[in-house]
């Protein structure tokens, strides 16, 4: 991998205050000092899972802490005013970014830390700008982010990263005189020292002769911040403890909290599983009950209706849904402890017709590209699906279709009886509508009572749910399977066309009856008067962003000619993008849209 850190460190002066200024700094060398140890953080990464990414989560997590900062400061620049942030702008922008760019158990741990300095810091390092209140309101924002993170956390254990950040903060407090950058330090020297006792507290260490890589990333955070502050470099933890004896992890078993130290298969959790989770504080309480049954190393970080949740599980369909019962979970991440992560398609997958641009592929017109269909007491797919040529279309593929009629969608009971009729062990569901997506919850938990294996995979659409069952494949593993069809929904931008009924207020304006709107991943994105411009509008838009395959499904009635249309406006407006088209056969939908 090449070493993502940044030639040149990003720094203009060393200030002497905790200023917005000197967060930028702070960030800046915090992100250059994790790119230089983030391969030996990486090497001495044993615990929870000894999977080797400590260093590179955490950088991952401060680089997008410290984009935020910048992006916090150069919009104060582009305004009419021309201003400079406050330091409030700055350290909430810092919490935010590392918030929803955390990666791992320790990133997210790091993104609460943050959050609980920011916290205290927005309201003005010492309240009255004067030295002694600087240098308290650090000691405070420490001690803060602490709390914060040992409640995050579900089972806090010590000689980990929560330990380094309470010496930090005992180290400030014990600090004398009103100097800013002499607290800084002390905060370092107290992280440092409690670093170096780390294998002392956690046997996983002591076996495999290192200290905690969580920890030493926060050791190096805090190094940026003492240099930010006092103007010189603090020295850095000792080389000896940088790498594991013989080169490498030794074989390990499993560690104090029940988590598996080596990542082997069936050590322990085989999924890490982390999203983002927009919810409310008392669903996210049951939340954390919920997946605290389900696996370990569980964290959850965040607040005011915006949350990042990770977890060791081996059920990560059970852990995805349990977060679409709380709320609204997105850029989900599932990742195998013996593989890498798995979080986009490829492209020829089993049940697709072959992309070449212009096919168009109809529901009664292929062979099964599986060959004969699966046993069906192994493993089945439910989907939920707008029309009956999508529906004709999920049973060539050896799923179970249920069809939802406008105004009518499918209640609980029925999606539960469909996984009935599926007679199968393992079940895959696919709502394929966000507003099914609690229906389909508590029916996969009806079939869990009856003894089924079960999980959601939260489609939003139609083209998620086609693009997940391409992927499906009966002869890998549950979980496997699970992961590659959310992966690929996930992948998976969707739009579709309707007609206003009635004047309304729009994201993109005021709509008249009988306008054509293009809906881009659920919200009004253009306002159109016919459909097949305003389809070209919505297919431009989202491959401005990029794409490969645009799959186009067909309402009821609506004719060929404007598929042929639309697969020529991307065939001569966009390079190397293929179009598949199916006839869907929904009635109240024109037009529905992916882009992979």
């Amino acid at each position: 991998m090449t070493d993502p850190a940044p030639a040149v460190p990003r720094r203009t002066y060393v200030p002497h205050t905790l200023d917005a200024d000197a967060v930028r700094i702070w960030c800046g060398l915090a992100l250059d000092a994790l790119g230089r140890a983030r391969e030996d953080i990486d090497a001495i990464n044993v615990y929870p899972v000894a999977d080797g990414d400590t260093g590179t989560n955490l950088y991952l997590t401060v680089e997008s802490a410290a984009q935020a900062v910048d992006a916090a400061f150069n919009g104060h620049a582009a305004s009419a005013s021309a201003s400079r942030p406050t330091v409030a702008d700055v350290v909430r922008a810092m919490a935010h970014g590392a918030l929803i760019g955390a990666r791992g158990n320790s990133g997210t741990i790091l993104a609460q830390l943050l959050r609980g300095m920011a916290d205290v810091l927005a309201d003005g390092p010492g309240g009255d700008g004067s030295p002694e209140g600087e240098a308290d309101g650090l000691r405070r924002a420490l001690r803060r982010a602490v709390d914060l993170a040992y409640l995050a956390v579900a089972h806090p254990v010590e000689g980990t990263v929560l330990t380094v950040a309470v010496a930090a903060a005992e180290g400030a407090e014990r600090a004398t005189g009103d100097d800013i950058g002499t607290v800084a330090r002390a905060a370092y020297e107290g992280a440092r020292a409690a670093l170096q006792a780390t294998p002392g507290q956690l046997d996983v260490l002591a076996r495999a002769g290192v200290v905690d890589a969580g920890g030493y990333g926060l050791v190096t955070v805090l190094g940026g911040l003492a240099e930010a502050l006092s103007g010189e470099a603090p020295p850095p933890p000792p080389a000896a403890l940088g790498r594991p004896r013989g080169g490498r992890p030794a074989p390990l078993e499993r560690d104090l909290e029940g988590c598996p130290a080596d990542g082997s298969p069936g050590a322990g959790p085989a999924f890490e599983v982390i999203y983002l989770l927009e919810a409310e504080e008392a669903a996210v309480v049951r939340l954390r009950e919920r997946l605290d049954a389900l696996g370990d190393s569980l964290v959850v970080v965040g607040g005011d209706g915006l949350w990042n949740v990770h977890i060791h599980v081996d059920d990560a369909g059970a852990a995805v849904e349990a977060g679409i019962q709380a709320g609204r979970p997105y850029r989900i991440r599932i990742t195998h402890f013996g593989g890498a992560a798995v979080h986009k398609a490829g492209t020829g997958e089993p049940g697709r017709p072959d992309p070449a641009a212009g096919q168009r592929a109809e529901p009664g017109d292929q062979e099964p590209s599986r060959g004969p269909r699966p046993e069906r007491a192994t493993r089945a797919v439910v989907a939920v699906v707008p029309g009956d040529g999508l529906a004709a279309l999920c049973a060539e593929a050896g799923a179970t279709a249920v069809v939802a009629r406008p105004g009518e969608p499918p209640a609980s009971g029925e999606l539960a009886e469909a996984i009935r009729r599926a007679h199968a062990r393992e079940v895959v569901l696919l709502p394929n509508d966000t507003e099914l997506h609690h229906c389909a919850a508590a029916a996969a938990a009806q079939a869990r009572a009856e003894g089924v294996r079960v999980a959601v995979i939260p489609t939003r659409s139609a083209v998620q749910g086609i693009a997940a069952l391409a992927v499906h494949e009966p002869g890998r593993s549950f979980d496997e399977d699970v992961v590659a069809m959310t992966s690929a929904a996930g992948a998976t931008r969707h739009a579709e066309l309707a007609v206003a009924e009635r004047q309304s207020w729009t994201m993109a304006g005021v709509c008249q009856a009988g306008d054509v709107l293009g809906l881009i991943d659920g919200d009004v994105a253009v306002i159109g008067d016919e459909l097949a411009g305003t389809a070209e509008t919505v297919l431009d838009r989202m491959l401005a962003a990029g794409g490969e395959m645009v799959t186009l499904v067909l309402g009821e009635g609506l004719p060929d000619e404007l598929a042929e249309r639309l697969e020529r406006h991307v065939r001569d407006g966009h390079f190397a993008v293929d179009t598949v088209v199916y006839h869907g056969g929904q009635p109240t939908v024109p037009l529905i849209i992916g882009i992979e």
